[in-house]
């Protein structure tokens, strides 16, 4: 008999397609909201939509940086992924939420706020911008949601 692939091993490999998506020239990030195995609603990071996309206005440096260096005008996947299910009143709490990168500390404190539950990560945001620890996993973990380093 074959064996059937976890509902993890899907929704993470959905968030890594939907990754495939995003306009951004320096990071590409997906995400998948779930609750009971269903999707609640998928994300991915860029700018609002209907404004523009930085690989198509400024495809060799990416849209102007903030003063943390980071994208000044793009939403991040976790914030896309949970402000659609909100808009579409979708009820988020004890949901579980698939990254491909690990939660920045102000989506954290949406995260927590949404009612999600768990979070399931691929890769780690604190490596990705070289700092010292993962603010957003420590906070989401110190406050009862469960946020940990998908191995499959």
């Amino acid at each position: 008999m074959i064996e059937k692939p976890s509902f993890d091993l899907i929704f993470m490999k959905l968030a890594t397609d939907l990754a495939a998506r995003s306009h951004c020239v320096k990071a590409q990030v997906g995400a998948v909201l779930t609750k009971d195995t269903r999707i609640i609603s998928i994300g991915y990071n860029g700018p609002p939509a209907g404004t523009h996309n930085c690989d198509e206005e400024w495809p060799e440096s990416g849209c102007p940086r903030d003063s943390k260096n980071s994208c000044s005008l793009a939403l991040h996947a976790e914030e896309n992924a949970i402000l659609y299910a909100v808009k579409n009143g979708a009820t988020l709490e004890g949901s579980t939420l698939y990254l491909t990168l690990s939660p920045c500390l102000a989506c954290a404190r949406i995260i927590y706020s949404s009612g999600v539950k768990k979070v399931w990560f691929k890769a780690s945001y604190a490596e990705y911008k070289g700092l010292p620890s993962d603010e957003g996993v420590d906070f989401l973990n110190r406050f009862g949601v469960v946020c940990r380093k998908y191995d499959h």
